[in-house]
């Protein structure tokens, strides 16, 4: 059986990753630009989000995981005789699947005949929460290294999340829209529509206010579904929320009504999850949205209790 190695960025709960048996390489938090924290450690993701909304002038920053970081988790690893698989945030946002797979080289020079894979899984949050709990399902189910390798390769193209934030500000500040724009847009009551596919970032559009951009990525899930015929059994759908945990609940049973109403002979399963600081410092305290990628199942499997 193979060890999963992932990074903080996932999203997971210290809780969730204990259960599954994961490694969680933590990025770095810092509310000051001088002093970083292990996101999720030493910075718990509640505090972040309290700091952003008691200190909205504030620019807070992350940092990637260091080759010393993994190198440490890998050699470990090594020396056990494990085989490992690195499921990375996207590297087209994050270095840090660079910073695995230059561990994983300096491991390989004393232990050549140890099996690391470093994947960049394409995703981010609840996105990469989803591929790392379908790796855990294969491993637990017995599935090989490589065999959860091809199956996480060939889905990536339906990873994909539709969200919305509270303002532009963080977006701003990041250097991601410019200050006329924004402002405007601000003014105006519009909420800019986010699409996350193929591993970065794109505009999703825009709506008048926080219900009705609510409601577009809710629609935007539908559509996804829609043009592929889906059973939305045969995917994983998760909402993701920032600092207010209400509207997040809210959010997830409006997903799921939506859902059930459309797809009365489906379960029509939605998972909640935190988002994290990784992405809270490009979109601020209020990040909310819905993540959708294809579920993994194995051969024979029993169709999901639709009651």
């Amino acid at each position: 059986m193979f060890e999963i190695i992932t990074d903080s960025a996932c999203d997971l709960t210290p809780e969730m990753a204990k259960a599954m048996g994961l490694t969680v390489v933590p990025f770095y938090v810092s509310t000051d630009g001088e002093t970083y924290l292990k996101e999720g450690q030493e910075m718990p993701v509640r505090e972040f989000y309290q700091f952003m909304v008691d200190h909205p002038e504030a620019l807070p920053r992350t940092s990637l995981p260091s080759v010393e970081d993994y190198e440490t988790v890998f050699r470990a690893k090594a020396a056990a005789g494990k085989e490992v698989l690195c499921l990375s945030f996207t590297g087209k946002m994050s270095g840090g699947v660079g910073s695995a797979r230059n561990a994983r080289t300096l491991v390989l020079e004393d232990y050549p005949d140890a099996r690391i894979e470093v994947l960049d899984t394409a995703a981010a949050t609840v996105s990469e929460a989803i591929t790392v709990q379908s790796a855990a399902a294969m491993r637990d189910a017995g599935c090989t290294l490589d065999e959860t390798l091809t199956w996480l390769t060939g889905v990536q193209p339906t990873n994909q999340i539709f969200f919305t934030v509270g303002n532009l500000d963080y977006l701003i500040k990041g250097g991601r829209i410019g200050k006329v724009t924004g402002r405007a847009a601000d003014i105006l009551g519009l909420k800019p529509m986010i699409h996350f596919k193929e591993g970065e970032i794109f505009s999703g559009g825009v709506a008048r206010g926080r219900q009705k951009s609510m409601e577009k990525a809710l629609d935007q899930l539908l559509g996804y579904l829609a043009e592929r015929k889906a059973d939305p059994d045969d995917y994983r759908i998760a909402v993701g929320y920032g600092y207010d945990e209400d509207e997040g609940k809210r959010f997830w049973m409006q997903v799921r009504a939506a859902l059930r109403a459309k797809y009365p002979g489906s379960a029509c399963e939605v998972e909640l999850f935190q988002i994290g600081a990784t992405i809270a410092v490009h979109t601020g305290p209020y990040p909310l949205g819905v993540g959708v990628m294809r579920r993994w199942k194995p051969a024979g499997q029993a169709p999901i209790n639709k009651n």
